[in-house]
């Protein structure tokens, strides 16, 4: 049995509706959030403490975060529903995180926006998941996109997350990381990048969107 018209739409209307609020870029500087938040410095009672990590740089949201392998500005997060054109499918009790991000590949070949490319270089405190479970284009939903060097785009990247999790107004912790380019010998031949090091934190405010009813509504009346 084939999906109607509108089931098949559905999906893009969500996208649609990010895009519609995509002109609402935060710029609120959370500057007394500590980054300690986000790095863990233990010391043992009467006897010797470990080093702290590195500090993270703190960035504000539409900040750039620039690295060899790209430039990642992270500008909104968004809890809705369900969005599928990202593969991620949240199980009952559960809705997706989305984080909306300019990025540009600032690399000399094409460079995969998915789970094993550069959603390898974000995470989001508060969950295990150690890098985005699944990206897409803002502007067609293409999923896991691959991205040309020297084009920039917005990319949708997309956490499942337990349903009590975040809510409307929440400030959510992006964490940034730099990953290396490694050269294979012998066996392995190529260039990769590999070993994503936590660089920069960026803390953005949560808008819940629901299902993107909103959107749905409009593109039925037009």
């Amino acid at each position: 049995m084939s999906e109607s018209p509108d089931a098949v739409r559905a999906p893009k209307r969500r996208f649609a509706w990010l895009r519609a609020a995509g002109d609402r870029v935060p710029t609120r500087w959370f500057a007394g959030i500590a980054t300690g938040a986000f790095l863990l410095a233990t010391a043992a009672f009467g006897g010797l403490a470990t080093a702290a990590p590195p500090e993270l740089a703190t960035l504000e949201p539409g900040e750039a975060h620039v690295t060899a392998e790209r430039s990642l500005a992270v500008q909104r997060a968004v809890l809705i529903d369900e969005l599928p054109d990202t593969r991620v499918l949240p199980d009952d009790g559960e809705r997706v995180l989305v984080i909306v991000a300019e990025v540009e590949n600032l690399w000399d070949r094409p460079l995969s926006a998915g789970s094993k490319g550069i959603g390898e270089t974000l995470s989001i405190a508060g969950t295990d998941a150690v890098s985005a479970e699944g990206a897409a284009r803002l502007d067609d939903a293409t999923a896991d996109p691959w991205l040309q060097p020297g084009v920039p785009a917005q990319i949708v990247f997309a956490w499942a997350v337990p349903d009590d999790l975040f809510a409307e107004g929440d400030e959510v912790g992006v964490t940034l990381y730099e990953r290396s380019l490694y050269t294979g010998s012998f066996v392995t031949q190529g260039q990769t990048w590999e070993d994503p090091a936590p660089d920069a934190v960026v803390i953005v405010e949560v808008e819940d969107v629901g299902a993107g009813a909103d959107a749905e509504e409009t593109d039925a009346e037009g």
